[in-house]
């Protein structure tokens, strides 16, 4: 396959016929851009970003049966090839002036049937196969690479899918011949590729990289239509110069080159702690920091590390350790933390930024927020205001990185969870989050959050992130025997799954096996267990007591409601000079931001605590933040749940708590001995489950004081045993136990494990029937009509809070400036709408809210188009017999009568 034209011999544009020249890709109304000078700009962008993205090039080349060293010429010319398809009548008829170019130039339009298929990416997937044959690649090799390039506006094209064109004139099969053979002898790749079928993960790799290379070449700021040489390897030499430019300059795309983070790979764990904590002084690492370096040390390729320690053990820095080294060691091109919620990603965006500004140098590194608030956060904002800025800032936040889908794509990044899980679902540009996920260290926090559906996509990501090259760290408090196992298992652990080190313990599995320690935790005080009744009045008389002798305590309750009624029965109650804050998630996010920060700046390390002050939280407390109580209160949880909240107990060191808490000091609202938790009025049933909730209860009866860390694995292993040795109780309770609740537990475990290995892409899937049933949607939809989703749960929709004047117009707060609902409102004021948004999973409301007619202050605006205004007459939407109210200290509230204060 030796070029047909040598270097000293370019092939010119004049010496091509009209029609390949005229054959556009790119409309305008004044420049217009050909198919063939498009090809060449994309190919362009490809060779220059896979010099831009480290890449295992052996492993690379394996995929592809190419020799190393031409693998990057191949994909480069390969990516180009994405549009072949608009060489066809049908779409070539869609804008009228290119349509003139091409009669002029002897194309011919007619008969009308040829103009019916009119699909591009369909024409490419049925084209360009047997064009890649002549030139002597095997028909299974030809048919990965075109699944992949003509997948580029979002979905992979399958058997049946592609789109012949039909009837057409002879004319339009040798101009593409024309220019699919000037376009191959201009790249000249050679070294034939060995005949193969391509993994999925080489297809999807492939259509990543051909959609991101497309966005960049499409821009016409960036590469100006028209012919740019006179030659066609003169173009693509001026489209490689621009891709360079367009890459490194912050005021254009800004993607940095690879930089590894660790220039002295030598430096010690204590060293290295010191630099990430910023610490003036000499740190000496914690036990689990110099366990898990010192694993890492004897490590062999991309590695997953399993990290289960107690709560305030150095996790967090554990895990920027540890991406240092195998960043370092096997030049992975950046970080990705995946948090469960946005509120724990906000927090650790914050320490994330910290810890690349230490070690920047004076090298340029992007870090992106990945969530869907992202454009609320006031960091993020001001590390976009700084793009051409002159003052020295090493870490910036590129905006076109923010554009939807392409978050993961930045070398450095922290979000949810759920970025990554989209990326093995069918929906729009999966393997674009795939792709900007390949050859990361990607780090997976909390991962004992999340129900058996979650869990089973996180099993099936891990499965993509081994075969994309990655190393993993997964981080928890405590895992249940059955869900470390399955973790190793999706890794593809070889040589069988070791038997683990005593709790607390690091795993680590790569390329040398698995191989564990454990080490030595902070011994905290023995936490005194206890309990009381589930009722309101009952937590209120507890926490009004424990506030007597003054302390800062903790209600974390299980539900909004609860949260809501108990804040109300307690507000007019407490000492006057009590702080009193109320945290959950039905707030509007700006707002939910405000209260977070309260609650660090009272409860968080550094904070200035009061005398007396009393935090009524739900769920939104118990992970990922850093708060210390005096003394909790919770609702009975999952052992496993509340554990994690206990580890709130004392969490920091102080020199002098009040005499009433220096024993911590958790009550239980359920637990109690002489009855069964009630879990239908108090909801906690339908939210945990029946089954654990009881189980967790009947464990704890026996359990009046808890020791951490020595009692936590201990506890989790018993509840969440196969078959838990329960203790004495009566036969009644161990038959609704173990016949009812626990056949109950283990249909509704197994629905969710085959619900998500349905949902989920298997890497191990050939890629002609991995996407067969696979739920797939609207183009624009990212969760497909809610069939592609990352959790269970109730369907639930983002909404605007507005309030509603006697004459119709709009206001942002009861107080503030009127606009009309009638035109699209202002940047500025998008702006903080869109930092109003909450979420709306009640029911009737969001059957309301979805059956509303758009309004076009904010469907006509990108940033609102989405979001639906939840309309407010006097702070209240009332739908039949259901009243919804925004109310400034309790958040959306939702009653049939008003919420009364309890006595």
């Amino acid at each position: 396959m030796a070029p047909l034209l040598s270097s000293e011999n370019p092939l010119r544009f004049d010496a091509l016929p009209p029609a390949c020249r005229n054959i556009w890709a790119k409309s305008g109304e004044e420049l217009w851009h050909s198919l063939l000078c498009h090809m060449l700009d994309v190919a362009a962008v490809a060779s220059v970003l896979l010099e831009y993205c480290p890449s295992n090039e052996i492993q690379t080349a394996e995929w592809f049966g190419l020799p190393a060293g031409a693998v990057r010429h191949w994909l480069a010319a390969l990516v180009g090839l994405h549009d072949f398809g608009k060489a066809i009548p049908g779409f070539q008829a869609k804008w009228e002036p290119g349509m003139r170019l091409g009669q002029q130039s002897g194309l011919v339009f007619s008969p009308d049937i040829c103009l019916k298929a009119d699909r591009h990416d369909a024409a490419t997937a049925a084209l360009l196969p047997k064009f890649l044959q002549s030139m002597g690649v095997a028909y299974d090799w030809a048919s990965g690479v075109v699944q992949a390039v003509s997948a580029h506006h979002g979905f992979n094209f399958l058997d049946g899918q592609a789109i012949h064109p039909v009837g057409e004139p002879d004319i339009w099969k040798s101009t593409r011949q024309q220019i699919f053979h000037a376009y191959w002898q201009t790249l000249s790749p050679d070294s034939a590729p060995q005949d193969q079928l391509l993994s999925l993960t080489a297809v999807q790799w492939l259509a990543g990289l051909t959609s991101v290379c497309d966005w960049i070449g499409s821009n016409s700021e960036w590469f100006v239509p028209g012919e740019r040489d006179a030659t066609l390897a003169g173009h693509f030499a001026n489209a490689r110069e621009i891709a360079f430019k367009v890459l490194a300059k912050p005021d254009k795309l800004g993607w940095p080159p690879f930089f590894a983070l660790l220039q002295q790979p030598d430096a010690s764990s204590n060293e290295l702690i010191t630099q990430i904590l910023g610490a003036s002084q000499r740190v000496t690492a914690r036990p689990l920091q110099q366990v898990a370096d010192a694993l890492l040390s004897g490590g062999q390729g991309p590695s997953l590390m399993v990290v289960e320690a107690p709560m305030g053990e150095g996790k967090t820095e554990l895990a920027f350790l540890a991406c240092l080294r195998l960043q370092e060691r096997e030049r992975h091109r950046g970080i990705y933390l995946a948090l469960p919620t946005q509120a724990t990603g906000n927090a650790m965006f914050e320490r994330t930024l910290k810890f690349l500004r230490s070690f920047a140098g004076h090298s340029m590194l992007d870090i992106q927020l990945a969530h869907g608030g992202s454009e609320m956060n006031e960091t993020v904002a001001r590390l976009r205001d700084i793009w051409g800025d002159s003052r020295d800032e090493a870490v910036r936040s590129s905006a076109w990185f923010a554009q939807k889908r392409r978050g993961l794509l930045s070398p450095y990044g922290v979000g949810t969870v759920d970025q990554g899980l989209f990326g093995v679902m069918n929906v729009k540009h999966h393997f674009v989050r795939l792709w900007g996920l390949a050859n990361k260290v990607v780090v997976l926090d909390e991962v004992h959050a999340y129900d058996a559906y979650t869990g089973g996509l996180i099993e099936t990501l891990l499965r993509w992130l081994k075969a994309l090259g990655c190393s993993v760290i997964l981080m928890s408090a405590t895992l249940p025997d059955k869900k470390r196992e399955a973790l190793l298992r999706a890794w593809d652990v070889t040589g069988g799954i070791p038997d683990n080190p005593p709790y607390p313990r690091v795993l680590l599995a790569d390329g040398k096996g698995v191989r564990g320690d454990t080490f030595s935790a902070r011994q905290q005080e023995p936490i005194q267990v206890s309990g009381l009744d589930e009722s309101l009045g009952s937590i209120a008389i507890q926490a009004l007591g424990a506030l007597q002798e003054g302390g800062c305590g903790a209600v974390i309750v299980n539900t909004v409601d609860r949260a809501q009624q108990l804040y109300l029965s307690l507000v007019d109650r407490l000492p006057d000079d009590t702080v009193l804050l109320l945290f959950h998630a039905r707030f509007p996010a700006d707002e939910r931001r405000d209260i977070e920060e309260k609650v660090l700046n009272t409860f968080g390390p550094t904070a200035e605590r009061p005398g007396r002050a009393l935090l009524i939280a739900t769920q939104v407390a118990e992970q990922s933040l850093d708060i210390d109580f005096d003394f909790l209160i919770s609702d009975l949880a999952p052992v496993d749940l509340l554990l994690q909240r206990a580890g709130r107990l004392h969490r920091h060191q102080r020199d002098l708590r009040p005499v009433a808490h220096c024993q911590p000091r958790l009550l239980v609202a359920g637990l109690l001995s002489e009855r069964l938790p009630d879990l239908e009025t108090t909801n906690w049933g339908r939210i945990y489950g029946d089954y654990l909730c009881l189980v967790t209860w009947a464990m704890l009866l026996n359990e009046p004081v808890w020791r951490l860390p020595d009692d936590i694995d201990r506890l989790v292993q018993a509840v969440y045993a196969p078959w838990p040795a329960l203790p004495v109780l009566a036969a009644d309770i161990v038959q609704k136990i173990e016949d009812v609740s626990r056949i109950e537990h283990k249909a509704s475990t197994d629905f969710q494990v085959q619900l998500a290995r349905h949902i989920a892409i298997d890497p191990r899937e050939p890629p002609e029937y991995a996407y067969n049933d696979k739920p797939h949607g609207a183009d624009e939809d990212d969760t497909l009509a809610l069939r592609n989703q990352t959790r269970l749960g109730s369907e639930s929709i983002t909404a605007i809070p507005v309030w509603v004047d006697a004459d119709g117009q709009w206001r942002m707060h009861a107080g503030s400036a009127p606009f009309t609902p009638e035109k699209p409102v202002s940047d500025a004021l998008a702006r903080q709408l869109y930092a109003r948004q909450i979420k709306i999973s009640r029911k009737a409301l969001l059957k309301h809210l979805q059956a509303q007619a758009p309004h076009p202050a904010l469907a006509e605006h990108p940033l609102l188009a989405h979001y639906p205004p939840l309309l407010l007459q006097d702070g209240v939407c009332q739908i039949g017999k259901l009243s919804i109210r925004l109310d400034p200290k309790l958040g959306l509230v939702y009653s049939t009568q008003t919420l009364q204060e309890l006595p």
